[in-house]
């Protein structure tokens, strides 16, 4: 997977970022005002937030600085979307915070013409944001509500390459694999086997692996036939939800990264 040119992918994304605004406009989501203070709130977060930590991509950047993530919480907590937290969406489950979207999706090092697999659609958010940057999404969710919910709001936003399923994320979607990357957003204590069999070669799969008291944010890179594992940080999220016919342990060998 290779970084665009700057100039090439900021041309790239802002075509899409302009559907996207001429869009929520058109579909009247918000109220001019309310409008305004949402845009200032998401500069906020991403100059905040991001930029002063280690975000540095920026295609990343631009991405989280159009994706209306107020759009993709509840309206009782849509005026506290843009804060350096997560949020409930309801059936226990969270949005992550800000900067855990936006460094899972720095450290897939996502190009437009990658393939991805997302483990845990939620309420889509990260999933809006994978699909400004690459070619195409294939996400999943297993607590139905939550993905009929984000299907209807990224068809309404025009993301017409972000596909979801109402499924068992454990088995992946192995129709079209392979994934150039494969992101997991719930956590286990290994990784499935399944996901690890869709990764394409030179590919990579990131994921929390732990226990609900300690976990840490893991990035899977297939070479040469071989996953090599590198930690990036200390993360919590919620676990991951294993279906009748799922299964977590992973059978191949996963070596640590050399450094």
């Amino acid at each position: 997977m290779q970084h665009l040119n700057l100039e090439k992918s900021i041309r790239y994304l802002s075509a899409r970022f302009l559907i996207l605004f001429l869009l929520i406009a058109a579909l009247g989501f918000v109220n001019s005002s309310h409008a305004a203070s949402f845009v200032e709130k998401r500069y906020e977060m991403v100059t905040e937030q991001l930029e002063t930590r280690d975000i540095i991509d920026k295609r990343v950047l631009a991405a989280m600085n159009w994706i209306p993530r107020h759009l993709f919480v509840p309206k009782t907590v849509s005026d506290h979307a843009y804060e350096d937290r997560s949020l409930p969406i309801g059936w226990e489950q969270t949005i992550s915070q800000p900067y855990i979207v936006a460094l899972m999706s720095q450290a897939a090092q996502v190009s437009s013409e990658d393939r991805i697999l997302e483990i845990g659609t939620g309420s889509g958010y990260q999933a809006a944001v994978l699909g400004l940057l690459g070619k195409e999404v294939y996400t999943i969710e297993i607590v139905e509500p939550l993905g009929l919910g984000a299907r209807k709001v990224l068809k309404d936003l025009g993301h017409k390459n972000v596909h979801v399923r109402i499924g068992d994320g454990n088995l992946g979607w192995p129709e079209h694999a392979p994934f150039d990357v494969i992101l997991v957003t719930a956590e286990a204590d290994e990784i499935p086997q399944a996901l690890l069999d869709q990764l394409n070669e030179n590919g990579c799969l990131i994921m929390p692996v732990g226990t609900h008291h300690s976990q840490n944010l893991v990035r899977v890179t297939k070479k040469n036939g071989e996953f090599i594992s590198e930690t990036l940080s200390a993360v919590r999220f919620v676990p991951l939800i294993n279906g009748p016919n799922s299964y977590t342990t992973a059978t191949v060998q996963v070596f640590p990264k050399k450094n």
